[in-house]
């Protein structure tokens, strides 16, 4: 299958840039272009796009509340926002995730690296590398004062649906480790770390990996720390 992708940045010489690399694919196309976020939300419709990469910083309606305009359709459900972003530590990174995004990439990545990222994403994986995870996602919770009184009472109680073992992979997941190191750990087959992942995100209401990180901090099952 083809994977259908939708560009949205205000900069056109980007746009094209970023046409130019996915198109160069066998397995990706671009569908269309989008130069703010009410466009990026139109077109994901009309262009039927698994994946939108999205820029945050855009006129009119920014790459922020398109994310959960597109987020909070259930006819697109389907699709996998990954967010572009000049700076990789950025204040926006967290809010983005909150509002339904799969993850985020430098600008400055390589052009590999933005390939790959569109292939996880359509396949529903995270878009956060374990390193990303532990060194960026925790640092802007414990930067953004996330203490009991932010936590989401709401997600906490929801974590009582899980199991026992499912919580155990979900703090797993929190500390950014990859399946095949949870399984190290917990001594069990990779395999069986998906299932309760993929358990966990379904019974969580998480899109992916990436909202369950979040979800495992604001719930307060992990706490933010600053290493």
């Amino acid at each position: 299958m083809t994977i259908r992708v939708l560009l949205a940045d205000d900069q056109a010489l980007l746009r094209s840039a970023f046409r130019v690399l996915v198109d160069s694919e066998s397995d990706m196309e671009v569908v269309g272009e989008a130069s703010d976020g009410a466009e990026a939300v139109r077109l994901t419709r009309e262009c039927d796009a698994d994946v939108v990469l999205m820029d945050i910083r855009m006129p009119g309606t920014d790459g922020l509340a398109a994310t959960r305009l597109i987020s909070a359709d259930p006819s697109l459900a389907h699709v996998r926002v990954v967010i572009l972003t000049t700076f990789e530590v950025d204040d926006y990174v967290v809010q983005a995730l909150r509002a339904g995004a799969s993850g985020f990439l430098g600008k400055g990545s390589e052009p590999e690296e933005l390939l790959s990222a569109i292939r996880l994403a359509a396949g529903g994986e995270a878009l956060l590398s374990p390193a990303a995870t532990k060194g960026l996602i925790a640092r802007f919770l414990a930067q953004g004062d996330i203490g009991d009184a932010g936590r989401d009472p709401a997600r906490s109680e929801r974590l009582d649906a899980l199991t026992s073992r499912e919580r155990e992979v979900l703090v797993q997941v929190a500390g950014g480790h990859s399946n095949d190191e949870i399984a190290e750990r917990l001594e069990v087959s990779p395999l069986t770390v998906k299932t309760h992942v993929n358990r966990a995100m379904a019974k969580l209401g998480a899109r992916d990996r990436a909202q369950l990180v979040v979800i495992a901090y604001e719930s307060g099952l992990v706490r933010p720390r600053m290493d």
